[in-house]
């Protein structure tokens, strides 16, 4: 017999378009609440910069997480290639480059598809969540020490160029998971031998998961029903 005191359980993926400068964590928060308060996670954190898709797992569907983790995600953005920046993104000191060398719109294609497709190895940011003797990284970096992370390797599926006016370069890349994109951002202007560091980033996409099927925070409903969510049958 039901208890009519337990809220009805439910189970499925809320998708969230997340908001610029909200935190993965206070989305969550919101959902749960909404969701009457059942067990609810995130299955990849967004920077609080950053703004997108984040997949809320709600009831049994938190067991989905690693799974959907490891979807390919995709994610446009732009950087900045005349400054860089010690947290690769508009939140650390920005310092521009000395009459840098200007590189063409060829050159960038080129330097993409030779260095940027594919298994790549790729160092994490010192300001992520990477875990350093027990203590995540950004921890150690604000407190001005010196993180030492090594290359890992990731998979980059495509990079295409969206607009390009120097010094601004908008890119849409489809990567596997654990990729940095503030670290790609680096990465690509080091390769063209200019700056790089991110001043705009949004998730479009998490595997068959993007805008079109995201709600905007505003338009979560409250209370969550089980007809607002995805059936984990399309992860299976």
């Amino acid at each position: 017999m039901t208890d009519p005191n337990q809220p009805e359980t439910i189970c499925g993926l809320l998708v969230i378009d997340k908001p610029y400068r909200l935190s993965s964590t206070s989305i969550v928060r919101v959902v749960k609440r909404r969701a009457r308060g059942i067990k609810t996670g995130h299955a990849g954190t967004l920077d609080p910069l950053a703004s997108g898709i984040l997949i809320c797992c709600i009831g049994r569907a938190t067991r989905w997480v690693e799974r959907i983790m490891a979807m390919p995600k995709t994610y446009e953005c732009t950087i900045d290639l005349a400054a860089v920046s010690s947290t690769q993104d508009l939140e650390g000191e920005i310092t521009p480059l000395d009459s840098p060398t200007v590189p063409t719109r060829e050159a960038i294609d080129r330097v993409l598809a030779q260095q940027f497709i594919g298994d790549i190895l790729q160092t994490p940011p010192q300001h992520s969540a990477m875990r350093v003797g027990g203590k995540r990284a950004y921890h150690l970096a604000r407190r001005g020490r010196e993180v030492n992370l090594e290359p890992r390797p990731i998979q980059i599926d495509s990079i295409e160029v969206l607009t390009y006016e120097w010094p601004h370069l908008t890119i849409r890349t489809t990567c596997g998971r654990g990729t940095y994109i503030r670290s790609l951002a680096q990465d690509i202007g080091a390769a063209l031998n200019v700056g790089g560091y991110l001043t705009a980033l949004r998730r479009t996409a998490i595997g068959p998961f993007d805008e079109s099927r995201a709600f905007k925070l505003d338009d979560v409903p409250d209370p969550i029903e089980q007809s607002h969510l995805v059936g984990v049958d399309e992860i299976e």
